[in-house]
């Protein structure tokens, strides 16, 4: 049986894979932070006949010991791993900037540090199945925003809107170095950018962003089961690259900053340091 993990997998575009995979006849653990959607997730299983396949893991990604200590759950659970997708995030375009109690600033430990822990912990799990792959899920191909690489934690001037786009930009070199640092390994890693989907993501935002957010996103925004469908083909039939980029369904050009080998061994080695759990 095919077993598939999911972060962020209790909400939108994660949930909508969850239930994908579920209906598929797949093993899901689905990782979310909040008990409330978690038991929704479950029930929703048990309304597809599918609870004994469904698994909610609760995990503070925001925590880099919460993610290791999910590696280690995972390990201890599944004997293989065929799908890792890193949908985890939330975000916080507005306000101060916060800190997490391990001394990360926000955006950078739940949308990057935790996918850097999964994905590279999780490896050989992955390398035990016939065809694994992990899929990041952000936005490759979009130029803006940039590493920071003098200033990680964003101590000197800080936004939410560069916070979150140096994660996205962090992620783009994660997916580079994964077949540098593991070269000859079998996991394709795709790094996924789904568009404007129809999620709860502009519940976290303040007013009045937040009402103009959902106005946009009931113009422009695709529904999940839509979005959902360019995904599920690329990991069921993996690329052949070690990492690629898409668009939905168009495949990226990997060229540019955002894809620079030489950035994304630098920035793989200063989170080594960051984080020596693994």
């Amino acid at each position: 049986m095919r077993t598939v993990v999911i972060t962020g997998g209790t909400d939108g575009i994660g949930k909508g894979l969850a239930l994908h995979y579920l209906r598929e006849g797949a093993r899901v653990l689905a990782v979310g932070s909040t008990p409330a959607k978690g038991d929704a997730w479950l029930a929703e299983a048990a309304a597809l006949s599918a609870g004994d396949r469904a698994r909610f893991v609760r995990a503070d990604l925001t925590s880099v010991e919460a993610a290791g200590a999910l590696v280690s759950a995972v390990r201890s659970e599944c004997s293989t791993v065929d799908q890792l997708v890193l949908c985890a995030q939330r975000y916080r375009l507005f306000g101060p900037r916060t800190v997490t109690p391990e001394g990360f600033e926000h955006s950078f430990a739940l949308a990057y540090l935790s996918r850097y822990v999964l994905g590279h912990g999780l490896r050989e799990t992955l390398e035990a199945a016939p065809r694994p792959v992990i899929m990041n899920v952000g936005t490759p191909g979009v130029p803006l925003g940039r590493v920071h690489w003098d200033d990680l934690q964003l101590t000197r001037r800080h936004s939410g809107i560069k916070a979150t786009l140096q994660s996205f930009r962090a992620n783009d070199l994660l997916g580079v170095a994964f077949p540098l640092v593991h070269a000859g390994t079998r996991i394709r890693y795709v790094g996924y950018h789904p568009g404007v989907v129809a999620t709860g993501m502009p519940d976290h935002l303040p007013q009045p962003p937040r009402a103009l957010t959902k106005a946009c996103f009931a113009l422009l925004a695709t529904p999940v089961p839509k979005a959902v469908a360019p995904m599920t083909r690329l990991l069921d039939e993996p690329p052949g690259p070690p990492f690629t980029a898409y668009r939905g369904s168009r495949q990226l050009a990997l060229r540019g900053e955002a894809f620079d080998p030489e950035a994304a061994l630098r920035l793989h080695h200063l989170t080594e340091d960051l984080v020596p759990c693994l």
